[in-house]
């Protein structure tokens, strides 16, 4: 029997804001309709702030155009000391255009919506994960680091090794 091969899922994460309210998506989860930011997974290749680009694109059909970090955060599903599931999570804030009428959203998606920061402190019940309030929290108290310090490193083809 091989040894179990652990590893984080990476994920992004977009705090849109306008006029003292947050861009959201209601969806589908295996625990019911949940609120959310737009989020989802890093995918091969891509860098973080490309992933989070494409997931609110997807998720809400508002173009989206990160402007800095508001932090990275770590979520374990499962018993202590047991591989369960860990989420990697990277929350960026930025701009979104309009959304694009012609296109549809993820399949999980029901909706868009728009709250303040009271409205959805009130649906705590109704959040994804804890950090969805986290998130804005940390988002109004002024957090922000710049976009530079999340670099990626594309890397090619592997150079010959020297003798």
């Amino acid at each position: 029997m091989e040894p179990e091969i652990w590893a984080p899922h990476v994920t992004v994460a977009a705090i849109v804001e306008r006029g003292g309210r947050f861009l959201l998506v209601e969806e589908h989860t295996s625990e019911g309709l949940r609120l959310n930011q737009p989020a989802g997974h890093l995918e091969a290749g891509e860098s973080l702030v490309d992933a989070v680009t494409r997931e609110t694109l997807e998720e809400t059909a508002h173009p989206f155009v990160p402007q800095a970090l508001v932090g990275v955060y770590m979520t374990h599903f499962g018993q202590p000391h047991e591989s369960g599931a860990t989420y990697l999570r990277f929350t960026f804030c930025g701009t979104a255009g309009e959304a694009l009428a012609d296109r549809a959203l993820d399949a999980d998606i029901v909706r868009t919506l728009w709250m303040s920061a009271d409205e959805l402190r009130a649906a705590g019940e109704r959040h994804r994960t804890p950090l969805v309030m986290r998130c804005i929290d940390d988002y109004l108290a002024g957090r922000r680091v710049p976009l530079d310090f999340v670099h990626t490193h594309a890397v090619g083809p592997r150079r010959p090794e020297r003798p």
